[in-house]
């Protein structure tokens, strides 16, 4: 068989894309599908979707954006890690990567992209992770090396750095405007529960009370829109 009729028969590596923008999820299926090395195998909206679906599929690279209907990419990435984990996960997100993505790592993600990024750079970023590397921004590579070696300290632009990845996820529903059932509701959690996340958030940010946590949440909210 000749070398060019075995390149066309070539196995395609398959992507399961997670966003909850019907045009994103759309914009990345048909870049990845012009491509002859990739070809988009899934799509979910939120996590729940995904879990289900991938575990079917079975697919080479999943793709997914931090804010997710139901609950978040990073809760995705974990369930992902403990269920498939072979599976690598490339975070493609409008957030801000300085402050998501080190979370996104921590929590088993292979790579962080912004979606203002050049579409080129989507999929450099998807073929990297999928020959095994590990893919960041230029910029944030050498933050995180600077923090590593310790040539800079990470300045604490807000308390909302100390909070866990859960309670971050509580927060900035709340300064999305949900209130406590809403939120119970989205996150597929007890009433009681996020009660109990509130009351952690405000101790960990030294707040007095309820419209202060609110505040807080919306000014950050905002300040994460405008980064």
């Amino acid at each position: 068989m000749s070398t060019e009729r075995k390149h066309s028969i070539k196995k395609k590596r398959t992507v399961f894309v997670i966003d909850d923008h019907p045009i994103v999820r759309e914009g990345l299926t048909q870049l990845i599908n012009r491509e002859p090395d990739l070809s988009v195998c899934g799509v979910a909206e939120d996590i729940y979707e995904a879990l289900r679906s991938m575990e079917v599929l079975k697919p080479d690279i999943a793709i997914a954006d931090i804010s997710l209907k139901g609950s978040d990419g990073i809760e995705l990435i974990k369930n992902l890690k403990t269920r498939m984990p072979g599976l690598p996960v490339l975070v493609l997100s409008i957030h801000d990567e300085s402050f998501y993505a080190p979370r996104a790592l921590r929590a088993g993600a292979r790579g962080y992209i912004m979606k203002q990024e050049a579409t080129e750079n989507v999929l450099v970023a998807v073929r990297r992770v999928l020959s095994g590397e590990v893919y960041l921004s230029e910029r944030m590579a050498n933050k995180m090396l600077q923090q590593f070696v310790g040539v800079v300290k990470t300045p604490q632009r807000f308390p909302v750095d100390r909070l866990s990845d859960r309670e971050l996820e509580v927060f900035r529903l709340i300064g999305q405007g949900h209130g406590t059932r809403r939120i119970a509701e989205e996150l597929h959690l007890s009433v009681k529960t996020v009660e109990s996340y509130r009351e952690h958030i405000k101790d960990k940010m030294t707040l007095s009370d309820a419209s202060e946590l609110v505040r807080h949440a919306i000014e950050w909210v905002q300040r994460e829109k405008s980064a």
